[in-house]
């Protein structure tokens, strides 16, 4: 052979810094024709994030942004047409900003920061726009579908796989100690902590107003969530029916609701964060996805958590701060059974969860960013902190961060247990 031909091994190419720089929602609002979306596109929803994020951010030139990825379950109509692409052009980004659409379910947001993150640090970009967007009043969970029958025909998958309301009731089935007593108390909890973090001005720094009109009140601000019930109290749900299974433990005070909503965020290397003078919120350390049996697809963040922390070299005693979107109550309660963690664990969705707030699918994961962002920002006692989700048919997905206004020497904010969650524990 000759010499011009050989060739050496490469060094291996350095990955870059991931940081957070920004992330904003809109309100989320209720499913169906009274919800406050109703007659609202999808994709004007993410526009909204889109511009937001612009205005915010006067420092960041929109020619420098290098990609939108914009998630949505249901990628049909006015979610369709890939909406990186179609959003950016209708937020007035340049042309030369390219973008693609993506789905994992429930983790689409999730996965669109994770899949874009991995371009920054592969040095692929510099600046990305990820976010994720449901309109679940214009596109109903699994409307149009078509499974394969091959999945019932062949039983590669339990039936019940195809209805997460289903796979709820099988994980009480398979954890008993989670009581439908457990699971109303935790979610009184969250909406108790939702309504307490809107009165401490929480929520409302990364709500992206939208206005709307309907025919029989004109045009309406929408500033706050929609979702929301305060004051909601254990003989409350106490009284919902179990729609899932008779004399069953999931209901709707229990559960994420059926939701409209849109969610984006900035992603930068550091180099670029630095450069522009944009802030930076906080800095990715690592992040999993794993699968388990579709029937039971609410305990996919525990995979997922460990392979997240194997990845980090870090342990669950190591996160300070935890995010855990709250589709089911029963979801949350068996990874906090499984690491060993109190159902009223003052490290886990402080400003409450998609239980009180809401759940648009694929817009929840950069939700879950925001409000982890958020606390960073007021607990500089915490180093770690966590995002995780479960996502239908059969997935988990974690992300780990680290906050960069990490101070050895801070305390964590008090925390107050609440007379519910006590009388629980007790």
């Amino acid at each position: 052979m000759s010499p011009n031909n050989s060739s050496s091994p490469r060094a291996p190419r350095p990955l870059r810094d991931v940081v957070f720089v920004d992330g904003v929602r809109t309100p989320f609002g209720k499913a169906g024709e009274k919800g406050i979306y109703a007659g609202t596109r999808a994709d004007d929803l993410v526009v909204k994030c889109i511009r937001e994020l612009v205005r915010r951010n006067p420092s960041l030139p929109t020619d420098r942004i290098d990609e939108v990825a914009i998630a949505a379950t249901t990628q049909t109509g006015d979610q369709g047409m890939t909406i990186g692409r179609t959003a950016a052009l209708l937020a007035g980004l340049p042309k030369s900003v390219p973008g693609f659409a993506i789905d994992r379910m429930c983790a689409g947001g999730l996965t669109a920061v994770t899949t874009t993150a991995s371009g920054i640090a592969f040095g692929a970009y510099d600046v990305v726009i990820a976010g994720g967007v449901e309109h679940m009043g214009n596109h109903p969970m699994g409307k149009d579908a078509d499974p394969n029958p091959r999945f019932m025909s062949e039983r590669l998958v339990d039936p019940a796989a195809l209805n997460m309301g289903n796979t709820a009731e099988n994980l009480h089935d398979r954890f008993p100690k989670i009581t439908k007593q457990r699971t109303d108390a935790y979610a009184v909890e969250s909406q108790n902590k939702l309504a307490k973090a809107y009165e401490n001005g929480q929520i409302q720094p990364d709500l992206v107003p939208v206005a709307t009109m309907k025919p029989e009140t004109g045009w309406v601000l929408n500033s706050t969530d929609e979702p929301p019930r305060p004051g909601t109290t254990m003989e409350d749900l106490a009284t919902l029916r179990t729609p899932f299974r008779a004399h069953g433990r999931v209901t709707a005070g229990n559960a994420a609701g059926l939701n409209d909503g849109a969610t984006a965020a900035i992603l930068a290397s550091a180099e670029a964060a630095e450069e522009l003078g944009l802030s930076v919120k906080m800095r990715l350390v690592s992040y999993a996805f794993a699968g388990v049996e579709p029937e039971v697809m609410g305990i996919g963040p525990v995979p997922a958590t460990e392979k997240a922390l194997k990845n980090a070299g870090l342990t669950i005693d190591d996160i300070s701060l935890f995010e855990i979107n709250e589709a089911f109550a029963v979801q949350v309660l068996s990874f906090l059974d499984y690491f060993g963690m109190a159902d009223d664990d003052p490290r886990v969705n402080r400003y409450g969860g998609a239980i009180a707030v809401g759940h648009p699918l694929a817009s929840s994961g950069v939700r879950l960013m925001n409000q982890l962002a958020r606390q960073f920002e007021e607990d500089h006692s915490a180093q770690y902190g966590m995002t995780t989700m479960c996502v239908g048919l059969g997935m988990g997905g974690t992300v780990i961060w680290e906050n960069p206004h990490f101070d050895a020497s801070a305390s964590a904010p008090s925390t107050t247990t609440s007379t519910t969650a006590k009388e629980t524990a007790a």
